[in-house]
């Protein structure tokens, strides 16, 4: 089975009903049907409860946080290991990205997995991890 990682890009353009959101809608309707597995780092979903809470509200990042816990979306977590945080530093150092978006990129480096995004920061990565550019 394949497998994508999300950026709290794809997953706000959803949540905020952004042209990208159908595009998004069919990636999760497919891993509910075991075409792929999803996975978004926990760096990611703390960007999208704190973007939330900030543009909205706790209740609103508080509810996010439920819908992308019924979603068939696996969080993963830095680890003891430090394994994803160093990548995710190398990226950082490396090219002009966010934190959060280094831990995305490393998440699918590490992962062998594609990234679902539609943030022009990626770009410079196209060489480093395979990319699916959302619109």
């Amino acid at each position: 089975m394949a497998s994508r990682v999300l950026d709290s890009w794809a997953l706000i353009a959803f949540f905020e009903d952004e042209p990208a959101a159908g595009a998004v809608e069919e990636i999760l309707d497919q891993a509910n049907r075991d075409k792929h597995r999803l996975y978004l780092s926990a760096v990611n979903w703390a960007e999208i409860y704190y973007n939330t809470m900030r543009e909205v509200s706790l209740e609103a990042a508080e509810a996010q946080a439920q819908t992308i816990a019924n979603l068939p979306i696996d969080v993963i977590g830095v680890g003891d290991d430090l394994r994803l945080a160093r990548q995710a530093a190398v990226f950082k150092a490396s090219y002009r990205l966010s934190l959060a978006d280094a831990f995305a990129a490393a998440l699918a480096k590490e992962k062998k997995a594609e990234l679902v995004t539609g943030d022009p920061e990626f770009k410079a990565l196209e060489k480093e991890v395979k990319i699916l550019w959302l619109k």
